[in-house]
């Protein structure tokens, strides 16, 4: 007679709940969102988190401000570029001409009452302006109410300092301010 032996798992799958993100977890991920999303590396954002904390006011508020008046978030927002990177390679190649001076640094600070504009070169070349600036400008997306653009001369200005409620996508800055507090 033959026995039958019956074959089971070692050990029976479970599914398993996905474990609570733990509060450094939480910090970590929020600094990293906003990294990635202002395409800064670690020493640089540790930079400015630094500049902010030893700025009179909120250090979180001064981060957030800081960081959206980069020469490059700036050229984002004022609809001259579809993301931040293009906005980036933009300012590095040349293009854009702050105050009537060509600025190539991405980190520039923009400051109150700044002009921020297409270079005289880039503006004289029909190809650019219409496969990179005007399609933007004609998708219907609004400038934050801190900048303001002129569309038939490719020129935006600053008007004021960028605020928490400027910003569309919400970002924690108390547990990034947190983490760095450590």
């Amino acid at each position: 007679m033959a026995q039958t032996v019956s074959v089971e798992k070692k050990g029976a799958e479970k599914t398993k709940r996905p474990k609570k993100m733990s509060e450094y977890g939480r910090q970590l991920s929020e600094k990293q969102k906003v990294k990635h999303m202002y395409n800064m590396r670690e020493r640089q954002f540790r930079r400015f988190f630094s500049i902010a904390v030893h700025t009179k006011g909120a250090p979180g508020d001064n981060l957030l401000s800081l960081l959206e008046r980069r020469l490059d978030n700036v050229v984002f927002r004022l609809k001259m570029a579809t993301s931040r990177k293009q906005a980036r390679q933009l300012i590095v190649h040349g293009h854009m001409v702050v105050n009537g001076k060509k600025v190539s640094s991405p980190s520039y600070q923009v400051s109150v009452g700044d002009t921020i504009t297409l270079s005289p070169s880039s503006l004289e070349q029909k190809a650019f302006l219409t496969q990179v600036v005007d399609k933007r400008l004609n998708l219907g997306i609004k400038v934050p109410e801190w900048l303001e653009l002129d569309k038939k001369s490719y020129k935006g200005s600053v008007l004021r300092d960028p605020v928490r409620s400027d910003l569309q996508v919400p970002i924690e800055d108390h547990l990034i301010v947190e983490l760095y507090s450590k």
